[in-house]
């Protein structure tokens, strides 16, 4: 038996839970989220007590620091000693070209992916962060790194290069890389127990502060939304998803706006902030719901482009068996499921509207009995997928 801690540093929250493996046995877990805001929050649930405080918690090293320490807490702690500790399981954003598999965290494995921080520049540095606070807290573990960009790999040349000269992708490597791969991968899995048949066409649609939806064809991942870093595709938090690139130069060359101004903008103060000052979708909905034309139009515009994914990855897959919503808005906002599935009878999609109000926790089916198209929530759990890659590393 191993004890794994996993942490996932995001954007602006921190997930972790400590797993007994191979038993799958959660022995504590949290969140903390809201990083950087003065309503910062973090939950901690294990066997001796589940609380939720609202703390100001500045940044990543010290929500990572609070966690460490409820951890080994004498009263509401889940383990003695640092010792109990077998490894640390970290999700880690993008891998590059170098990795395409979970592997053992060393000095040069640490240094590439502080080399691609500016692949990933709201995630890499968090993940780096994870491991340099947990190198510190519990150096007799074993460090992992589980990158999202491995599911990916699966992708066909003719999807995943850009139409550019070949030399960029021969010499520097630039191409369509993926991410959220640890989640995609564990609700494609969850959802084949809802399928009679092995070879099957399933979406995946990943809604959280970031976004992203993968085609998977038989288990494999064969088109995906994000590309050479986590900015472009579906309508996000912060980031604009896809965007046309002609802006960028107007916006330097006529506008004046430095690239780093532009970078900023793109990666943190556009999709829902940027439309309408919210970053949460949960008070999204409440304005829309209150009458706020803004965050009901960026609503839309949110729900239309996920729609526009749909369709064009089942075009490619000829067909579609399955459409899987996760992540935190995914599992959560039955507004937004709503105004996606909607309108979609021309693909065989028919959602049940009293399935899709019901909160749940369970993975379950929200479509009506007569749609041709399954549609189901599956709550993610990439931290349960980080622990089993990391056990399989051990063992």
């Amino acid at each position: 038996m191993k004890k794994i801690l996993v942490i996932n540093s995001g954007s602006s929250s921190i997930k972790f839970q400590l797993i007994k493996m191979p038993g799958e046995i959660v022995i504590a877990a949290g969140l903390v989220e809201r990083i950087g805001l003065d309503n910062s929050v973090i939950h901690y649930k294990s066997k001796k007590m589940n609380i939720s405080e609202q703390v100001k918690i500045a940044n990543h090293e010290d929500g990572l620091k609070r966690i460490a320490a409820l951890l080994m807490d004498t009263e509401k702690g889940a383990i003695a000693n640092i010792e109990e500790i077998d490894a640390i399981g970290h999700r880690v954003v993008h891998g590059g070209k170098d990795f395409a598999d979970t592997i053992v965290i060393d000095k040069d494995v640490k240094a590439t992916i502080k080399r691609l921080f500016s692949l990933a520049p709201l995630h890499n540095p968090h993940n780096y962060t994870g491991i340099e606070v947990a190198e510190q807290v519990f150096p007799n573990a074993t460090q992992i790194a589980v990158f999202d960009t491995a599911f990916h790999q699966t992708l066909p040349e003719r999807a995943y290069r850009y139409a550019i000269p070949n030399k960029l992708l021969d010499e520097n490597y630039i191409r369509v890389y993926g991410f959220h791969g640890t989640s995609h991968k564990y609700v494609a899995e969850k959802a084949q127990d809802f399928i009679s048949k092995k070879k099957s066409k399933v979406i995946t649609v990943h809604l959280g502060n970031g976004c992203s939806i993968t085609a998977i064809k038989n288990g494999k991942s064969i088109d995906h939304s994000l590309g050479f870093a986590p900015v472009n595709g579906l309508i996000m938090g912060t980031r604009s998803g896809d965007i046309d690139q002609s802006i960028i130069f107007y916006m330097v060359n006529t506008l004046g706006y430095s690239l780093n101004d532009v970078s900023e903008l793109l990666h943190k103060k556009s999709g829902m902030l940027g439309l309408t000052g919210y970053s949460d979708l949960r008070e999204i909905e409440e304005a829309a719901a209150n009458g706020n034309q803004q965050c009901q139009l960026a609503l839309e515009m949110n729900a239309y482009r996920i729609k526009k994914y749909i369709g064009a990855y089942a075009a490619a897959m000829n067909g579609l068996d399955v459409i899987v919503f996760t992540a935190g808005i995914g599992e959560n906002s039955s507004v937004l499921r709503r105004m996606v599935c909607q309108d979609m009878d021309y693909l065989g999609i028919e959602l049940e509207n009293y399935k899709n109000n019901v909160r749940s926790s369970e993975n379950r089916i929200i479509s009506k009995e007569s749609s041709k198209v399954l549609v189901l929530v599956i709550p993610t759990n990439e931290e349960l997928e980080i622990a089993k890659q990391s056990y399989q590393l051990l063992v």
